[in-house]
């Protein structure tokens, strides 16, 4: 089959932009040919195929012509949303933050659940492979929630264990030793607001970014308190962090269970704590998978080849 769809200048513009980025993603996902000449689009391959891309160009239209910007991880967001009968711009226009003209939103269907679930619920636990924005998301959410007055602080937090490093041959004090892996987290703080105000509110302890140890016999209050790399925890510093609850304060916990940096034999308290919250009120689990990636395609393709390893080998964790 065969079809030819007429469209406008500007939506030939945003399909075409960035080396063609939009057309490669279409052809990967619909498994059918796609090609732009000018203002006429056409498809090509078995009635279904063509019929599926037709829907989803339909829907990439529509929003070029309600002035969004589409990119490759546009077409995700348009085939996630027809699967679970969506409506796309319902995802795309969920802005969380909003920084020197950058909005930051979500871009899948599971981001968005993520996002309304850290807004709905007190403990929200986002687990999942690397690139799907389970920490920057919660980033963005907190300094919202700081700037809205909705908290008094920001608490950001990782276990200390390395990936393969030791920080106790790190030069300098302890601050030395742990910025590196900390980094992550200044990286993404400093993208959501001016490093001269983000500096600001970390020697007021406004924000505080701290290794978990240092959590222990704390009780926080009217908080945002973000934990992430979760699945380097043991149980028992995962009940520790989880008690640090306090009045007015919501917790976001995110992590991997496919990157457990933990000795073989010790269990992972992301792991566990899935068994053991699961069902309870004003907490909720968001499982993302490798569909949510929304970093380079290569990252998604480099997940599912690890996960399919780690499936025939027998080397997944869990």
């Amino acid at each position: 089959m065969q079809e030819t769809l007429d469209i406008s200048n500007r939506v030939a513009v945003e399909l075409a932009g960035i080396s063609d980025g939009v057309l490669d993603a279409l052809r990967e996902r619909m498994a059918c040919t796609i090609r732009l000449r000018g203002n006429q689009l056409t498809l090509e391959g078995d009635d279904e195929r063509v019929a599926g891309a037709r829907s989803v160009i339909a829907e990439l239209v529509e929003l070029v012509e309600g002035g969004h910007q589409i990119g490759a991880h546009t077409v995700d967001a348009v085939l996630g949303s027809l699967e679970t009968d969506q409506d796309v711009r319902a995802v795309l226009d969920t802005v969380v933050w909003r920084h020197r003209g950058k909005k930051i939103a979500p871009k899948t269907v599971m981001q968005k659940a993520y996002v309304d679930a850290i807004r709905r619920s007190t403990v929200t636990f986002g687990i999942g492979p690397a690139g799907t924005g389970k920490t920057y998301l919660a980033m963005a959410l907190a300094v919202a929630a700081l700037h809205d007055r909705e908290v008094a602080r920001i608490i950001l937090t990782r276990p200390a264990v390395e990936a393969g490093e030791r920080l106790g041959f790190l030069p300098g004090d302890m601050l030395a030793k742990v910025d590196p892996y900390l980094r992550p987290l200044f990286d993404a703080l400093y993208d959501m607001l001016e490093p001269d105000k983000a500096n600001a509110y970390m020697e007021r302890g406004t924000i505080e970014v701290a290794p978990l140890a240092f959590m222990r016999g704390r009780t926080l209050n009217d908080s945002f308190i973000i934990l992430d790399e979760a699945q380097n925890t043991s149980p028992e510093q995962m009940q520790m962090f989880l008690t640090r609850l306090g009045f007015g304060s919501k917790v976001v916990v995110t992590g991997d269970v496919t990157q457990i940096d933990l000795p073989r034999e010790q269990r992972s308290g992301l792991v566990q704590v899935q068994e053991i919250l699961e069902g309870i009120d004003s907490i909720e689990f968001i499982r993302f998978g490798n569909k949510d990636v929304v970093r380079h395609k290569l990252v998604q393709r480099i997940v599912e080849a690890y996960k399919e390893h780690a499936e025939e080998h027998g080397t997944d964790r869990r």
